[in-house]
């Protein structure tokens, strides 16, 4: 029995076996269930059969990309995209007498889930120096606080802007410009904390953060790699191109320290077969490979397709893209050849018979594409592994070719046009420059703070403003209980959010809620009805226009909260039309299209059916290196380290789970019902650690400074993850992640390497909100 952080009662937990299939009926059934629960049938119906379609409302669940127009299904959504958007869509709403009701301290003591099922926020809320209790206050004087405490400051620097991939095109582009506009390149988002390792090794390497492979690339690989990912509750819509690529032919090789049920066996909700029938098998092969072994898997591969030229030269290798395109192959051969069988195999848990198997696969292959998502870019190595994936594809040319190439699978909505539309603290030259060409003002050029040093700007004392534009900073962080401190330090904390978070309740001296319409919802300016533009992980850029009415006559667009506050703050910087911004969002676009190389015509080419696909330089056959090449590198061979008696734990999300959000207490693909606080492990690394199934446990993690972390009152569940993993739900484990354990050059916390040992809950613990 675990306690409930919300009222202290009892909550049963039962486990089932894990699933061999996912979606089909049951699917269908819990999406309208959880729908009808928050909002009518009227509304569920109008959010639904216009959502990611053509002139709809842009799903903002995830990044993953719509099928071409004319060829989507009337119900072009998946089970979590459902859930979503009618959590957005929901009719229960949070007045001032809720807060008059739930002081800070009660709220800080409140569990996610309980948080976001309070409903819509619909009035901007202030909590002032020395009160405990948030308090109405007009958006007027809310603006005015907020410009008055930046024309404070001693030095712009001292102000962070976050957002996260909730944002729109729009809005993210009219934050960043307001942060460089203010003086600071402090512009933290969320790609920081989930694919920061993928756009760095992909620069390095490719000259380019961005995938390379479209829908249509999918549908047509010859074999398909999906590494570190689960599609079945993350991306659940990806399984529908799988199925294609299944159906055309394609080979399929999972790669994860725990059976996926998205991965066995799919049941199209949107086909008859999937409704009634078995569905389709999706992955051809399953790697069960131990956590952090994905470098050492494909640097065997490597090595094997060296070895297979060797004996067959001229028949493995694609030389004429080698001489061509690449740079530093001999160096690359040289060094890949005296990686040591043992370590490969002693990293990854796997026979030499499995690689093998996997190269074979490779050889027989003419098309081959990567998909990645955080199994991979949250470990210490991420960045060479994900380099190692690039020497991989380039060996036989899979790459710029249709049917090949590099697929991060980014997990938020309009993350990666966060990025295209300048959120981020390294934006090069080129960008500042006509920044300054277009609004006649001079960036500041050095780079600003991401999200992790951020943490550590606030904890030493020198950010005293903090401003996030969507998302849940202080659950998406790690170190929960230094983010919390770093954050309580601040002079002001503001949020701009549709519903309330655990990020509302960590309050700076000062701290206000700015309460948005979402992306459901009708969006009126001075100009008329407005619309939004998001990009996918494809690099696809199209609107999103909302249905319904506004929760409250209250609420402000992102667009129009920050311009204001721009108005307010600026005192004339620049010739940035302010006004004319939040009047029509097609101004916004106009200036976009002459920074941003693809989207010229913007306002023109976005309103086409299917929208605009951005260049990518790879597809060209151009690769914007250093060097001019795309760049074979060197990757020192490494795996997380796990001291006997200790497991390595990846932190993932449930199945009925919104990136920090949990709508239920279940995971019903892997079994659990009732309980979050579960800790997945191998029953034979149970029985070695002589623990039985359902004790509760305390989660330490060990960390090579000598310092620990722990998570209290976790029940222990029998799981098939691999020998020597263990697994369990983020944020709840956020708190075991050191903020100073990050992914080399990418500076992303290691959400997936955390080793922990398992020590008998201590008597009288009781799980705290994290």
């Amino acid at each position: 029995m675990s306690k409930r952080p919300d009222d202290g009662s009892e909550d049963p937990l039962t486990v089932a076996p894990p699933k061999k299939w996912a979606t089909g009926a049951p699917a269908v059934a819990h999406a309208l269930g959880y729908s009808l629960a928050q909002t009518s049938p009227l509304r569920a119906g109008e959010t639904l059969l216009t959502m990611n379609q053509v002139d709809g409302i842009d799903c903002p669940g995830c990044a993953w990309a719509d099928p071409s127009p004319g060829h989507r299904h009337r119900n072009e959504y998946c089970e979590n995209g459902a859930k979503h958007i009618n959590d957005e869509a929901t009719t229960r709403r949070i007045t001032s007498d809720f807060f008059r009701r739930h002081p800070v301290p009660d709220l800080a003591r409140r569990s996610d889930m309980w948080l976001n099922q309070q409903g819509r926020l619909t009035e901007p809320m202030v909590k002032r120096p020395g009160s405990d209790t948030y308090e109405p206050i007009s958006w007027n004087d809310a603006l005015d606080l907020l410009s008055s405490e930046l024309t404070s400051l001693d030095s712009p620097d001292e102000a962070v802007f976050y957002t996260s991939g909730r944002a729109s095109n729009e809005a993210a582009f009219v934050l960043q410009l307001f942060a460089r506009a203010f003086g600071t390149n402090n512009l933290p988002d969320c790609s920081n904390m989930c694919h920061e390792s993928s756009g760095v090794a992909l620069h390095e390497t490719l000259g380019t953060g961005k995938g390379t492979v479209s829908l249509e690339d999918l549908h047509h690989a010859d074999l398909i790699f999906v590494v570190g990912q689960n599609p079945g509750s993350n991306h659940p819509r990806q399984l529908s191109a799988l199925e294609r690529a299944k159906r055309n032919g394609a080979r399929i090789i999972a790669v994860n320290p725990l059976p996926e049920a998205g991965l066995l066996r799919f049941k199209n909700p949107q086909k008859v077969r999937g409704m009634i029938g078995n569905g389709t098998r999706i992955a051809d092969r399953f790697l069960h490979i131990r956590g952090g072994g994905d470098l050492a898997l494909f640097q065997g591969l490597n090595r094997l397709l060296l070895e297979a030229e060797d004996a067959r030269p001229g028949h493995v290798l694609d030389h004429d893209f080698i001489r061509t395109h690449t740079d530093g192959f001999e160096a690359f051969s040289r060094h890949v050849r005296t990686v040591e069988w043992d370590d490969v195999l002693t990293a990854t848990g796997l026979t030499r018979e499995e690689i093998e198997q996997v190269r074979d696969d490779v050889l027989r292959s003419e098309r081959v594409i990567v998909c990645w998502a955080m199994g991979l870019t949250q470990h210490k190595h991420a960045v060479p592994t994900i380099r190692e994936i690039v020497n991989f594809l380039m060996l036989r040319g899979n790459l710029g070719r249709a049917g090949t190439g590099a697929c991060p699978v980014r997990g938020h909505s309009n993350v990666q046009g966060d990025r295209t539309m300048g959120i981020w603290e390294q934006m090069p030259d080129s960008f500042l420059d006509a920044l300054r060409q277009e609004f006649g003002f001079d960036p500041p050029r050095a780079h600003g703070l991401d999200s992790v040093n951020a943490i550590r700007a606030m904890r030493e004392g020198r950010i005293r403003f903090f401003l996030s534009l969507a998302g849940n900073f202080v659950r998406a962080a790690p170190d929960s209980a230094v983010t919390e401190e770093a954050l309580r330090s601040c002079r002001l904390t503001a949020h701009i959010s549709t519903k309330l978070n655990r990020s509302h309740t960590v309050c700076g001296r000062t701290a206000l809620i700015l309460p948005t319409l979402g992306r459901t919802e009708r969006d009126f300016q001075a100009g008329g009805e407005q619309f939004v533009t998001v990009e996918n992980s494809m690099s696809e850029v199209h609107t999103s226009r909302g249905r319904l009415k506004p929760a409250s006559p209250l609420l402000l667009s992102e667009v129009a909260i920050l311009c204001r506050l721009a108005r307010r703050t600026l005192d004339g910087t620049g010739e940035i039309p302010w006004k004319a911004f939040e009047a029509d969002y097609g101004e916004i676009r106009d200036r976009v299209s002459r920074i941003v190389p693809g989207l010229h015509d913007f306002n023109r080419r976005v309103v086409r059916p299917g929208g605009i696909r951005l260049p990518n330089p790879v597809n060209e056959g151009v690769f914007p290196t250093a060097v001019g090449k795309a760049r074979f590198t060197r990757n020192t061979w490494d795996m997380p380290r796990v001291p006997e008696g200790h497991l390595l734990l990846q932190t993932l999300r449930s199945h009925d789970q919104w990136n920090t959000v949990p709508y239920t207490s279940d995971d019903r693909y892997r079994g659990i019902h009732g309980s979050r606080r579960v800790v997945l492990v191998n029953q034979e690394d149970l029985t070695e650690l002589g623990l039985g199934e359902g004790e509760r446990v305390d989660l330490v993690s060990v960390w090579t400074d000598g310092t620990e972390r722990r998570a209290e009152d976790f029940h222990v569940v029998a799981y098939p993850a691999k020998r020597g993993s263990a697994a369990a739900y983020y944020p709840e484990t956020n708190v075991l992640v050191p903020l100073d354990s990050v992914a080399e050059t990418s500076n992303q916390p290691t959400y997936k390497s955390v080793v922990v040992r398992l020590e008998p809950a201590r008597p009288g613990s009781a799980p705290s909100s994290d």
